[in-house]
């Protein structure tokens, strides 16, 4: 066991709002929303839920309960780690509570007096195995509209100690989320004890109206993203996934000459057999990305398909003689990543390929100009003003048509440009 004792920097303390502050309190047996088992703090990015729910937890945890175990969850470890305990070991260190924190293993934990804080990640339906056999007084689900359903309930379910409480925040998703119909619905409110507070960027007294204007930006106004992550609304994907590019064309179409242009060459690729391969070529530059030109090719229209060698042929004609610093390629093109390989002319570096994400992330680069496609593309103009949300779908989906250009501009995006330009900033840590 690692002890770490004044080692991290001390939480910053500022001041809450009436909004942070109810749900740091909710649970006290004096304030009329105790009787509830459940919050829930919904609402937009930077709204300060996080922190407000990780001194809530924290000290209804350590003031109702000893020698209990709780369930900490976030949608990844790592993402646990980043958004919530980093900042709850700060607050420990700057209130002098003696804790003790395991990284690492299968029983990663925090002990906090006599309490033990259990930390899981709940990316996959299997994630819920991970829960079985513990009885828990209480659980924190951070992002928990990202969780599978099968995690969520497997939790709840180990909340067995009287006294139990239940604890989320989220950022919205679509109307008929399970968290939505079966948390936060008029009648499951009712039935199950759910206080539910909502959030908006004004309920976090920290970030100046500059700030809370750029994040307002990110995201076309009307947008999916917008109306979820800046007005916190449960809403339907729908229309154009990009129709933000059909509406400044004018401003993100590059028709310059790449005869003299410098800065870092990218290549992106989307790998297909029967279905079209596109491969997009990209320079990075300190203020934006071009996709300078494109290659595109479709064995359905044409008659017949290629072999990796040839697609290879047609990649290295596409960089002619540029040194490029990364194949951007999916990570389950696994035989044509072997064929580059074998050629040992460039470096391979596997896509994420999160496609929810990836359409995020892309769609704030358009927004703010970061991304310019060349004129000459005529596939992925074409793909833009195509490319549109599977309406009749509960989830969040595209229509699987007319994306090949759009999954690797995609891959490139939230791969490289996202690290670049540091431009998710999409944990609630203040």
């Amino acid at each position: 066991m690692a002890r770490k004792q004044n080692k991290s920097q001390k939480f910053n303390f500022k001041p809450f709002s009436e909004q942070q502050r109810r749900l740091i309190h909710w649970w006290r047996p004096v304030a009329v929303p105790s009787v509830n088992n459940y919050v829930i703090a919904d609402g937009s990015i930077r709204s300060g839920k996080t922190i407000a729910m990780i001194i809530g937890f924290l000290t209804w945890s350590q003031q109702m309960f000893k020698g209990q175990s709780f369930i900490l969850a976030g949608k990844t470890m790592g993402a646990l780690k980043k958004n919530v305990i980093r900042p709850m070991i700060q607050m420990l260190e700057a209130w002098g509570w003696p804790y003790d924190y395991v990284r690492s293993g299968t029983d990663a934990r925090i002990e906090i007096g006599s309490n033990t804080y259990y930390l899981y990640g709940a990316n996959t339906e299997a994630s819920q195995d991970a829960l079985q056999g513990l009885t828990a007084a209480g659980a924190y689900a951070d992002e928990a509209a990202l969780f599978p359903k099968s995690f969520i309930d497997q939790m709840v379910a180990r909340c067995s100690v009287d006294g139990w409480k239940v604890w989320m925040n989220c950022n919205p998703a679509g109307p008929h989320h399970f968290i939505r119909e079966e948390y936060l619905s008029e009648t499951e409110m009712k039935r199950k004890k759910v206080y539910h507070l909502h959030f908006t960027m004004d309920d976090n007294l920290s970030i100046s109206p500059k700030r809370k204007e750029e994040y307002k930006n990110a995201w076309p106004h009307g947008s999916v993203f917008y109306k979820r992550f800046i007005l916190g609304l449960w809403v339907v994907a729908e229309g154009l996934v990009y129709q933000q590019f059909n509406n400044n064309i004018d401003k993100l179409l590059w028709c310059g000459s790449d005869e003299k242009l410098t800065g870092r060459w990218f290549i992106s690729v989307d790998y297909g057999t029967v279905n079209p391969c596109s491969m997009g070529l990209w320079c990075l530059r300190n203020h934006d990305a071009i996709r300078i030109k494109e290659y595109y090719f479709d064995s359905r229209k044409e008659g017949y398909q290629k072999t990796d060698e040839e697609y290879y042929n047609d990649l290295e004609r596409l960089a002619g003689n540029r040194y490029i610093e990364d194949i951007i390629i999916d990570p389950s093109a696994a035989s044509f990543k072997e064929v580059i390989y074998r050629h040992n002319r460039f470096f391979v570096r596997n896509a994420k390929n999160d496609v929810i994400n990836g359409i995020r992330t892309t769609s704030s680069m358009l927004n703010v100009g970061i991304v310019k496609i060349g004129s000459d593309c005529i596939n992925s103009i074409s793909e833009f003003g195509m490319y549109r949300w599977d309406e009749k779908s509960t989830e969040d989906k595209v229509i699987k048509e007319n994306d090949h250009a759009m999954d690797d501009i995609r891959y490139f995006c939230h791969t490289v440009l996202s690290e670049e330009f540091e431009f998710e900033e999409y944990a609630e840590n203040g």
